[in-house]
């Protein structure tokens, strides 16, 4: 566990952060396609004691793999051999984009953290659909119903679309995504789309949310469980008022939390950090935040819905922290990039040493 990254450091840290991203992504799918991979994925495969169930599916661990690392449903395969519970694609917007200009993704190595400005890159709702119906298909052929792990979609605006014309750019992905989703989620909270957080008000997400569950369902035949995806920097009544709303619509759950904009408690020089320019900021500084965000969430939501936890997950323990404080399921991405492909299965084996079985189920 512990020799990633030490191989990091040496071979990744002295290279530009998207260039290491893609090079470590590939290196994970080519081994997937080799005999290697059937091998792989019974090494890492989580243990049957923590199977959780959330949203009326069965996931094989609580753990998953958020957002923000396959942007376009390429690795769906590859990342589920690996240990985790879910992978969650995206974000995916209704057209394609290239994202903002690079440099767009920086290590704080010093605070296990990464400031991104990517910009919702990726192929455009139309070009991920099919290969993420292909990579439903053949997990269901790897694994058995309560064995497969869970695919989620995270869905968001594309950067040229009015903030009018939101709504619709929305439904675009949600026709051409739900049937192929296990979950949808609703991204309003990245920093790096202008003007997307100002949809995360109760005025403009209400209608956004109706409008895409009615979309999700219709496309699907079926019901998808819909989430949305909220920003840490909200204040308490923000969180509070999204809460109820949620409550109110019938939502499957929150996702908690995307980046912050805020760069307090860093250990990182200030003058490194300011050099970097603007972009969400994850990684152990989120820690904190994240976790004050989860336990009001839900006591505001009580046993309503689900909330999947994200931000600052690096070890077992902080993933049964949050658990404990009311989490359904949890993410990580940024502590993935830190202690490599095995850290999935560190984390499932951390839980289980710790006497964790879950028999949870969520609304």
């Amino acid at each position: 566990m512990r020799i990633y990254p030490t191989f990091f450091r040496i071979v990744f840290s002295g290279m530009d952060a998207e260039k290491a991203h893609r090079i470590g992504f590939a290196l994970i799918r080519a081994v997937d396609a080799t005999p290697v991979g059937w091998g792989l994925r019974r090494f890492c495969a989580p243990d049957p004691r923590l199977a959780t169930r959330a949203f009326g599916m069965d996931f094989p661990s609580p753990f998953g793999l958020a957002a923000g690392f396959d942007k376009g449903g390429k690795g769906v395969l590859s990342l589920t051999a690996l240990g985790f519970g879910h992978v969650e694609i995206g974000t995916i917007t209704g057209q394609a984009q290239p994202g903002n200009p690079r440099p767009r993704l920086f290590r704080l190595i010093e605070d296990r953290a990464v400031i991104n400005r990517m910009g919702f890159n990726n192929d455009g709702a139309a070009t991920v659909a099919p290969r993420l119906a292909s990579a439903r298909r053949r997990l269901a052929q790897r694994y058995t119903a309560r064995q497969r792990p869970v695919i989620g979609v995270n869905i968001g605006k594309t950067k040229k679309v009015d903030l009018s014309d939101a709504v619709a750019d929305y439904l675009i992905s949600a026709k051409q995504l739900a049937p192929a989703a296990d979950y949808l989620v609703v991204n309003v909270s990245s920093p790096n789309t202008p003007g997307l957080r100002l949809l995360q008000s109760v005025e403009s997400l209400r209608p956004l949310l109706e409008a895409v569950r009615r979309t999700a369902d219709d496309a699907a035949g079926r019901h998808v469980p819909l989430l949305v995806k909220i920003a840490p920097d909200l204040t308490d009544q923000d969180i509070d008022d999204v809460g109820a709303l949620a409550v109110d619509l019938g939502l499957d759950g929150i996702v908690a939390t995307n980046t912050t904009i805020t760069r307090e408690d860093l250990v990182t020089d200030p003058a490194t950090v300011m050099s970097k320019g603007v972009g969400g900021l994850s990684g152990a500084p989120l820690k904190a935040r994240s976790l004050e965000v989860l336990t009001r969430l839900r006591a505001a939501v009580g046993d309503r819905l689900a909330i999947v936890s994200v931000g600052g997950i690096e070890t077992p323990e902080d993933v049964l922290e949050r658990l404990e404080a009311g989490a359904t399921l949890v993410q990580g991405y940024t502590g993935f990039l830190y202690e490599g492909p095995f850290w999935a299965r560190h984390i499932n084996r951390g839980l289980v040493r710790a006497g964790y079985s879950s028999a949870r189920s969520a609304a």
